[in-house]
């Protein structure tokens, strides 16, 4: 390639901008143990576009050396929003949601930013996030702090209770919908990417982009006119985003460790 471009953003791998001969591509590098993690997002990203609902960077290829592990897709040159950007990406994300399997989780495992996430399948949703996702980023906080997370067992014993009359069914999420992992190309269209594809609860999709900002009302009125989320959301959303501050509790510390442990107690407040 002629030229080689860094690009800001994200802090767990390096970035780059590609041209040459007329064509152009995103890589994201990262140390050669990597692989697997680039792996999964390439099939997410598969995954993503099989729905042919919203917007995702092609992958071109993945691999590594001796030097490190890379990932190619496709470069998509972003613009600002548009006067109906928002309500698209509402629309379109309601459509991506409508596509579903017949178990929670997805046929490989992949990564939550750098973290392992376990995706075995179930038939059962509380199982899989409580077994599969709160329990085990709990597990890696108690090993980095040396001390149990207050009240933490209390909220998995009593999980079933934030779904009274509520069955989801297993839609196809992004998995790390905040903010920063969505944008819009030049003709103001939604663009998804850096996901962490399984099959889950639509709701733990919509709570991530209420968890650090980023989307409009238009999104949010758009979604629902598409597909109305039951009432329960309100309080599930605490729950489902409890799991990623969890995550950046174990992956960059700081206060994020007593975010989580405020969660809780808002939680348990709501079923005692």
């Amino acid at each position: 390639m002629e030229n080689v471009k860094p690009v800001a953003g994200g802090s767990i791998n390096s970035s780059f901008r590609l041209e040459g001969s007329g064509l152009c591509y995103f890589v994201k590098t990262n140390s050669a143990e990597r692989l697997d993690m680039f792996a999964g997002e390439a099939e997410g990203l598969i995954e993503l576009a099989a729905a042919s609902a919203v917007r995702v960077p092609k992958p071109v290829t993945c691999g590594a050396d001796a030097s490190g592990s890379w990932l190619v897709c496709e470069f998509i040159a972003f613009g600002g929003r548009q006067e109906n950007s928002e309500q698209m990406l509402g629309e379109q994300l309601a459509a991506l949601h409508h596509r579903t399997a017949e178990q929670f989780g997805w046929h490989r495992h992949n990564t939550i930013g750098s973290t392992f996430q376990d995706n075995a399948q179930t038939a059962d949703w509380i199982s899989f996030f409580r077994d599969r996702r709160l329990k085990f980023q709990i597990k890696l906080a108690v090993s980095h702090v040396g001390a149990p997370l207050q009240a933490a067992e209390e909220l998995l014993i009593r999980l079933p209770e934030f779904f009274p009359g509520y069955t989801p069914a297993p839609s196809l999420l992004h998995g790390d919908l905040w903010g920063g992992n969505c944008a819009f190309d030049g003709g103001g269209a939604p663009v998804i990417f850096d996901p962490a594809v399984y099959y889950g609860d639509r709701e733990a999709d919509l709570a991530m982009t209420e968890l650090f900002g980023g989307y409009g009302a238009k999104f949010y009125a758009s979604y629902q006119d598409a597909w109305p989320l039951d009432q329960g959301y309100a309080v599930r959303k605490t729950l489902y985003n409890l799991y990623h501050v969890l995550n950046h509790a174990n992956l960059f510390g700081g206060g994020y460790l007593h975010q989580a442990e405020g969660m809780i107690g808002q939680l348990l407040a709501e079923v005692r």
